[in-house]
């Protein structure tokens, strides 16, 4: 290679293009201003450095030397210095490429002026202190403030030189600053806060010289930034622009000859309730570095001051399709609400970033339910959660046996369903607290019983905890005979009943058909085991169904499904079971089970015989049917009634109980 390329490097982005022409043996001399610049080089075999400010004449001079190529990677600021490399190039017919600074972005209560001077003209008359992050080359302007001694700051590099010419100044003490840049958020912050500002004032140093930080860490503190514009009419080329061509220009692979590129990332943030302010510093930290962050609307409100690019989607199939598609994001943030691991989009992200093999991270947030209890003063430990927001969920169930119940919500209407479902069952005393808008400005927080609230009004960003004093967390199996609304319908004793639904083994979550229902006392058991799942309970006797009806409502079972009709035909169309109770079937058992196979080979069914004939039947399927699990139990209960001074024993019909599985496992 005799190509030889003259870098003027006064920006973070020069000292990034001397290391990476060093690192591909690139014959390079690198031009800075200073001897503290000169340092922040890394000289190699091919890349020499010299030190010192030229003039136009002076760098004529230096391009003759052998150079094809001048690349100006000087400050944005550095209008003259810039203008004399263009000139110095056109007199010599050297190329000339311009590597500029992409701009910062401005978010936030910002006074743009046009220079220093303007920026002095407007603090004039103000009060306060003052931050000046505009380097030293300027500083002076700033004496013409009144008592600029104590009223400025300047945060100067910390060179013998730069710190002398400040003090020469009056610039001492605490009032000067000498760092080297750029600074982090918390930094700048820390600065702000230290020396009491009002005000800073700032060049657009663009998202790696530390503008981004500057802006946000002013708008945490409350300070006012007086921002000194670009020059207009500069135009260059990004870094990664001007890496592409001498790629192009030296032949150079990327594919064979750099690292491997790094794995794409994507990290899944929990902002909390919506409010910037209960972000967590981790969350701060990943949006400040993100590439792109994408979220719904409300959550992008929140978070978009921290990065220039967002996209607006929430749906997991559309957030994967983009990502896939814009390749020129490596570290991606998706902002979730509340934390992600409540109730959380995160659930299905997780699972399709890692099917694209991009590399996680989950950053937790502040939910919801902690905020609201906090907000209570009462404890979260011992609550149970649900979420209504697009799902269903047993609110009653939880209600009866906890008291304490937090939901997330959905829709205006979402607490007037509530209370009008508590009041039906007989819970409209227990107390409602309603979390409307939590963490933003217009926060409500309503308490009342369900009674009371059943007609208000509520916005559609809403929770609501539920406490519930009287809740009964014992066993719900063994409900006493008595206590369910009988009619002339068959029923199942409580016996048979606890030990039939025992042998059924149900989840939370079970689908479970009871065929043959009668009153509906297995199904009320059923739906109050299963209080996350569904029982359908199948009754051909209208007058059965409508007790059913009754018993639903007095034992508070909304889980509960009454399909009036005939076995099989009345369960065909419904969802495949996990479960079956059989306590009646109208000479149709083999169908019946037949029917529950085609739907779930490994459906466990429990069916309840009394005669023989039905035995008979029993047997036959059992036989019949290719049950991987089997188990048959002969069941007499006697119970004691008074007689005068004496119990005597009173005996009930023997009751067969047949347990039929088709799953590999059994275990009765």
């Amino acid at each position: 290679m005799s190509e030889k390329i003259l870098v003027f490097a006064g920006t973070t982005e020069g000292r990034l293009l001397a290391e990476y022409l060093g690192s591909h043996g690139i014959s390079a001399h690198i031009c800075v201003a200073t001897e503290y610049g000169e340092q922040l080089v890394k000289k190699s075999d091919s890349i020499t450095v010299s030190a010192g400010r030229l003039d136009c004449e002076g760098m004529q001079n230096l391009i003759r030397e052998g150079f094809s190529l001048v690349i100006d990677a000087t400050h944005p600021y550095a209008v003259i210095v810039s203008s004399n490399i263009k000139d110095a190039c056109a007199k010599t017919g050297v190329e000339y490429m311009r590597l500029l600074r992409q701009e910062g972005s401005r978010q936030g209560d910002v006074v743009e002026v046009s220079s220093v001077e303007e920026a002095v003209k407007y603090l004039r008359g103000t009060e306060g202190n003052i931050l000046v992050a505009t380097g030293s080359k300027e500083i002076a302007k700033f004496t013409e403030l009144d008592n600029y001694k104590e009223r400025v700051f300047a945060r100067v590099l910390s060179t013998a030189s730069v710190a002398k010419a400040c003090s020469d100044l009056g610039f001492e003490g605490k009032n000067l600053i000498c760092m080297q840049g750029p600074f982090c958020e918390e930094l700048n912050y820390g600065m702000l806060k230290q020396i009491s500002a009002k005000y800073m004032v700032t060049k657009d140093s663009g998202k790696v010289g530390g503008f981004e930080d500057k802006i946000r860490a002013a708008k945490r503190a409350g300070v006012q930034v007086v921002l000194v514009g670009r020059p207009q009419g500069d135009k260059g080329r990004s870094y990664d622009e001007v890496i592409s061509e001498l790629n192009l220009r030296f032949g150079i692979n990327t594919s064979s000859n750099e690292s491997p590129k790094p794995k794409r990332k994507v990290t899944l943030v929990g902002i909390g309730m919506g409010n910037s302010d209960q972000l967590t510093l981790e969350a701060v930290n990943a949006c400040e570095n993100a590439d792109i962050i994408i979220g719904a609307e409300r959550m992008l409100s929140s978070v978009k001051t921290y990065c220039s690019n967002t996209f607006n989607a929430y749906i997991s199939d559309e957030i994967i399709d983009f990502i896939k598609s814009h390749e020129e994001y490596s570290n991606i943030v998706v902002a979730l609400s509340g934390d992600v691991g409540f109730y959380s989009a995160a659930k299905k992200l997780i699972e399709a970033v890692k099917k694209e093999g991009y590399e996680l991270k989950l950053v937790c947030g502040i939910s919801s339910v902690v905020y609201l209890c906090s907000r209570l003063n009462t404890s979260w430990e011992d609550v149970n959660l649900l979420s209504v927001h697009g799902r269903d969920a047993n609110i009653i169930a939880s209600v009866k046996s906890h008291k304490k119940t937090f939901t997330l919500l959905s829709g205006s209407d979402s607490v007037r369903r509530i209370c009008a479902s508590l009041i039906e069952a007989g819970l409209e005393s227990v107390m409602l607290y309603v979390g409307e808008n939590l963490s933003y400005d217009n926060e409500k927080i309503t308490s009342g019983c369900a009674a009371d609230l059943n007609d208000r009004d509520f916005g559609k960003l809403c929770v609501v905890l539920i406490v519930n004093d009287q809740a009964d967390s014992t066993n719900p199996l063994g409900i006493p005979d008595d206590d369910f609304i009988r009619g002339t319908a068959p029923m199942t004793k409580s016996e048979v009943r606890t030990l039939s639904v025992t042998k059924l083994k149900l989840k939370p979550d079970s689908v479970v058909y009871d065929i043959g229902a009668g009153t509906g006392s297995v199904s009320v058991e059923m739906a109050l085991v299963s209080h996350d799942g569904t029982v359908y309970a199948i009754e051909k006797e209208e007058e059965a169904a409508d007790l059913i009806r009754q018993n639903k409502a007095k034992f508070g079972t909304p889980n509960l499904e009454i399909i009036h009709g005939t076995a099989p035909e009345a369960i065909k169309d419904l969802p495949a079971p996990t479960h079956a109770f059989i306590g009646g079937s109208s000479g149709n058992l083999s169908e019946i089970v037949q029917t529950l196979l085609s739907k779930n080979k490994d459906v466990k069914i429990v069916i309840t015989a009394v005669t023989l004939e039905t035995v008979s039947e029993a047997l036959s399927c059992m036989t019949n049917f290719d049950f991987k699990c089997r188990e048959v139990i002969q069941l007499s209960v006697s119970k004691s009634r008074e007689i005068g001074n004496y119990n005597l024993m009173t005996a009930q019909n023997p009751v067969y109980i047949f347990t039929l599985s088709g799953a590999s496992r059994c275990s009765f």
